[in-house]
């Protein structure tokens, strides 16, 4: 299956999410003309902006880009990620930039950018000892981007071209990845921090959000592994999954409330949670024989299995990282 079949998925997923937003203005997504794609979040969406800035949470070597046709790009993938493959079914570009590019041109500006940096989350203390960009910092980089673009088109077309965009919110799974306990006031906290962020996007001209829930936080490497210290047995945690469906419909609720609260925008809560663990539950579906395909179908959340990198033979890692859905 591999990476590019859970793309696919998750690509179809916002793809079905999109035609029911616009349906009731009677228009299907390819219809809906988003003038830009705009991207913040962690590694999920994180097209190389870690590569630009002094953390040594990067993907700028090998075999990550090793589909790419450029090679490694800072994307935490063998190739294009999500928002690339959905900013071409939306026939805005083929992929999206990395803000912090220093040859980024003027056209990549107007048509959308990445903001996003992986090993980031909405609580600005996590991983800040690696210095990657908060999700609340990365507003401070779409201020600079406004300025960009209103130096490129005009302050009026630059507006347009904001409220036009589609703005995709991949974040949340880094804050939540190493809790040892369920602890509900962090979760209010969370929420409180995605609310202000959502807020502050509406009032710098966004309208059309997609914000992604989390994913079956109890099937990251990392629980899996600190809980295998005392079990023989490597499978997901229940109660780290049961964490991250209640947090998740908090969630939804939220952005519901939000919607109602803003004039003019479309808020929308993408269901990651359900799509993922159905791949796990349901492994025959996505071209898996067996029930039990934890470690390959962790590998597969972000990255084909690692395979004879330089210097090791035979080497057969389950995933890139600890954070592997991430």
């Amino acid at each position: 299956m591999g990476t590019l079949m859970l793309y696919f998925v998750v690509v179809v997923h916002i793809w079905t999410v999109l035609f029911n937003t616009c349906n009731a203005a009677r228009l299907g997504p390819a219809s809906a003309k988003f003038s830009a794609i705009l991207v913040f979040g962690d590694s999920t969406v994180d097209t190389g902006n870690n590569d630009y800035i002094d953390t040594v949470v990067r993907a700028n070597f090998l075999p990550y880009g090793q589909d790419y046709p450029d090679g490694p790009t800072g994307r935490f993938s063998n190739g294009k990620l999500v928002p690339d493959m959905l900013a071409s079914l939306l026939k805005i570009k083929e992929a999206v930039p990395a803000f912090l590019d220093p040859k980024l041109s003027d056209q990549e500006i107007i048509t959308g950018v990445c903001f996003a940096s992986a090993g980031s989350g909405f609580d600005n203390q996590t991983n800040a000892v690696t210095k990657i960009i908060p999700v609340l910092k990365q507003i401070d980089l779409f201020r600079k981007y406004i300025a960009r673009l209103e130096g490129i088109v005009g302050e009026e077309k630059a507006r347009q071209i904001i409220s036009g965009s589609l703005v995709i919110i991949s974040a949340g799974t880094n804050d939540v990845a190493i809790l040892k306990d369920e602890d509900s006031e962090y979760q209010h906290f969370l929420l409180d921090r995605t609310q202000t962020f959502v807020k502050e996007l509406y009032d710098l001209g966004c309208r059309t959000m997609i914000i992604s829930g989390l994913p079956p936080v109890g099937c990251l490497p990392i629980q899996m592994a600190i809980a295998r210290r005392n079990s023989s047995e490597l499978r997901c945690l229940d109660d780290r999954n049961s964490y991250a469906q209640s947090h998740n419909r908090k969630l939804a609720k939220m952005l519901q409330q939000i919607q109602q609260m803003l004039s003019g925008s479309k808020i929308v809560y993408l269901d990651m949670y359900k799509t993922l663990i159905e791949m796990i539950d349901q492994p025959q579906k996505y071209g898996k024989q067996q029930a039990n395909i934890w470690i390959s179908l962790l590998t597969e959340l972000n990255q084909d299995l690692w395979k004879q990198r330089e210097g090791a033979v035979g080497l057969e890692l389950s995933s890139w990282d600890s954070f592997a859905i991430d």
